[in-house]
């Protein structure tokens, strides 16, 4: 069997690794009273090995929001509990999938992509209206399962409105990081989750250029210069899901065009092969 941690006195059996992070390890786990896989997470070391016991406060947070946070696109949480060694650990679903990246680059269209970032969107939409910002959005930790599921995971660093915050500047990952995660005692608030959604949407966005604006609007360095919700940036993407005008993005003549016929090509294909049909039986009438 695995060598791991000591779960004795748990329902669990450890199996594997399934990944690690800054916080903690997660390992692929038997649910011995029910007989199902699950997920657990565990802090890496003892809370007397780290400073005032930081990532032991940080894992309890996370448990804490996940279990109230009950959306379709957010891992549950099923237990919580401590090992004998001292080290929390919570065990939540196990999900079979790829992370958003890898599975956007296999040969999915456009519309299928932004399809599965508005779901994203959803998740973290619900999370701000129940006080809470993720502040670590990334494609590792958006995970498309193999039936089309879409789950927000790790909220390792994510902070409750009113709470104190566990976290220095600077947590989070660069590359999705907003330009206020860097400073301390500045505000993070929903833009900022709004500026790494940007992020992961310009990741996913191919050369389309309304998308691309989006993007960038979203992800621009001030928060007052962003989206100010994560709805107000779904609208912009479902208006060109909609083939409608997009308000980051101007339009060319020639593209607003192009853009109007593919959104009622239905119609105006109609009218054109009418006038055809018309042409042909005047000339028909001639000869």
């Amino acid at each position: 069997m695995f060598r791991g941690p000591d779960v004795t006195g748990t329902r669990y059996e450890l199996v594997s690794v399934l990944g690690r992070g800054g916080m903690g390890v997660v390992y692929l786990a038997r649910d011995v009273a029910l007989d199902r896989e699950v997920a657990l997470k565990i802090v890496d070391r003892p809370a007397d090995e780290r400073a005032g016991g930081t990532s032991l406060r940080a894992l309890e947070n996370e448990a804490r929001i996940l279990a109230r946070l009950e959306h379709p696109g957010i891992v549950p949480v099923h237990d919580f509990g401590e090992l004998p060694d001292g080290r929390l650990f919570y065990a939540m679903k196990r999900v079979r999938g790829s992370r958003l990246d890898r599975w956007a680059a296999s040969g999915r269209g456009l519309h299928e992509r932004l399809g599965v970032f508005l779901r994203v969107c959803d998740a973290v939409a619900f999370a701000h209206a129940h006080g809470v910002v993720h502040r670590d959005l990334k494609p590792e930790n958006v995970m498309v399962g193999e039936f089309g599921e879409v789950l927000v995971l790790d909220w390792g660093v994510a902070k409750q409105a009113g709470a104190s915050d566990l976290f220095a500047a600077g947590a989070g990952t660069p590359a999705y990081m907003a330009p206020e995660q860097t400073y301390d005692g500045a505000t993070t608030d929903a833009r900022t989750d709004v500026f790494a959604l940007g992020a992961l949407l310009e990741g996913i966005a191919g050369g389309a250029a309304p998308v691309l604006a989006i993007a960038r609007k979203a992800q621009s360095p001030k928060p007052p210069a962003r989206y100010q919700t994560v709805q107000a940036l779904e609208a912009e993407v479902s208006r060109f899901l909609d083939g409608r005008a997009v308000e980051a993005h101007r339009e060319r003549l020639l593209d607003r065009a192009a853009r109007v016929a593919r959104r009622h090509r239905v119609p105006i294909l109609l009218v054109a092969t009418y006038l055809l049909v018309r042409v042909l039986l005047l000339w028909l009438v001639r000869i």
